[in-house]
């Protein structure tokens, strides 16, 4: 959700040009401030950063974002497995594969549906010993390499619209894998539709992210609360599952710009009024989406989603309960418009505590979390104080 000054939005940043009625409401009797998600010397990540707002140091517990994903989907891997990311990207189709362009890094946010017979079609095409592919949620698999290693390997969001060619892996069998790919994927009667559709096919693999099997402690050991995961994203359920946390699914959440925004805020609500637990954990994944993509306009349209069709409802009912309670609203990480991929950049938080009386002519963004003064420079801590 956070991002820098645009200058077609008259030099805001997409946060202080939506509409956020609910958020602003709530800076105005709230704590807000400056947080650095990602450690000083590690790449900025949805992995890392949503491990430091869990609670978790990612110098100490981060092994790879491949194999908290592989938790997820409740892969086997022994010790010395290496988990990897899949993508189906989309890849430009006329030049040779090394000279081919990155369109899209997540296929037009494929449904499961689709990528599912997709990678059953893959895992059949390019079975080999030592190598499993598993299908995920939508653009995002995982493929398994037995006794493998942790190769350095690019992000394809980090890469787009650029030549795939100095990005493509360096490990012989993976690049054959990756290449091979395009060729069963370009021809397939789901991608051949996609096109006639007007959609982005989902043309080739794109292997990154590798790492070891992780070792997250309890949440409810660190921190004596009870916890629940509400998400569509693998790497969300992964932690969760490391962490020893419930994940609950929603129907209808998938990711994407057109999620279930209001489903997602009802399972928070009965899982902490209905369900017996302390902590919730709501994680959407659209402001990020739309910021890979380059739309102010839709990051925008996902921002006021999340404060009207979200947070509204959690706050209403939570103060209809007469129970008392803290919110803390906060991106995991920037994905700027300008760049179209993450930055290490401090993020805008709002702490919230439904006994707090103070007041406030604050509204909720980057600028005036800024001026704040108040800054955290180890996000991981950010849960600790929450909990206080």
């Amino acid at each position: 959700m956070a991002d820098e000054p645009i200058g077609s939005l008259g030099g805001k940043t997409p946060l202080e040009a939506a509409r956020t009625p609910m958020m602003d409401e709530l800076a105005k009797k709230s704590e807000m401030g400056l947080v650095h998600t990602i450690p000083e010397g590690m790449k900025p990540g949805s992995d890392t950063a949503n491990l430091a707002v869990m609670g978790y140091d990612p110098k100490i517990y981060y092994t790879g974002r491949s194999p908290l994903e592989a938790l997820s989907i409740g892969i086997p891997m022994e010790a010395e497995d290496v988990a990897l990311r899949c993508n189906l990207v989309t890849l430009s189709e006329e030049e040779p594969y090394e000279e081919k362009f990155l369109i899209d890094h997540s296929s037009d946010e494929i449904s499961t549906e689709d990528a599912a017979v997709l990678v059953e079609t893959l895992q059949r095409e390019l079975k080999r010993d030592g190598y499993r592919l598993y299908p995920g949620t939508s653009y995002r698999h995982c493929l398994i390499w037995e006794r493998g290693e942790v190769v350095e390997l690019a992000p394809p969001h980090d890469h787009l619209a650029q030549k795939v060619g100095p990005w493509l892996p360096g490990d012989p069998i993976l690049l054959e894998m990756q290449k091979r790919s395009y060729e069963i994927l370009s021809k397939h009667p789901i991608n051949l539709e996609r096109k006639a559709r007007g959609l982005n096919p989902a043309n080739s693999c794109w292997f990154w992210g590798a790492g070891t099997r992780p070792a997250l402690t309890a949440f409810e050991d660190n921190y004596h609360k009870r916890g629940v995961m509400i998400s569509a994203v693998d790497l969300l359920k992964g932690i969760a599952v490391g962490a020893g946390m419930k994940n609950i699914q929603v129907e209808g959440a998938n990711g994407g710009l057109h999620t279930n925004y209001e489903g997602k805020a009802q399972a928070a609500v009965d899982a902490l009024l209905r369900g017996g637990y302390d902590f919730a954990y709501i994680h959407v994944e659209a402001p990020d989406e739309m910021g890979h993509q380059g739309s102010a306009e839709r990051k925008i349209e996902a921002i006021q989603y999340l404060d009207q069709r979200v947070i509204r409802p959690v706050k209403n009912q939570m103060d209809a309960s007469g129970e008392d309670y803290r919110m803390l609203i906060l991106p995991d990480h920037p994905t700027p418009i300008r760049v179209r991929t993450h930055t290490a950049d401090p993020v805008p938080y709002l702490l919230y505590d439904s006994t707090a009386l103070q007041s406030h002519d604050w509204q909720y963004n980057e600028r005036e979390a800024k001026e704040s003064g108040r800054y955290m420079a180890e996000g991981y801590r950010m849960m600790e104080y929450l909990l206080r």
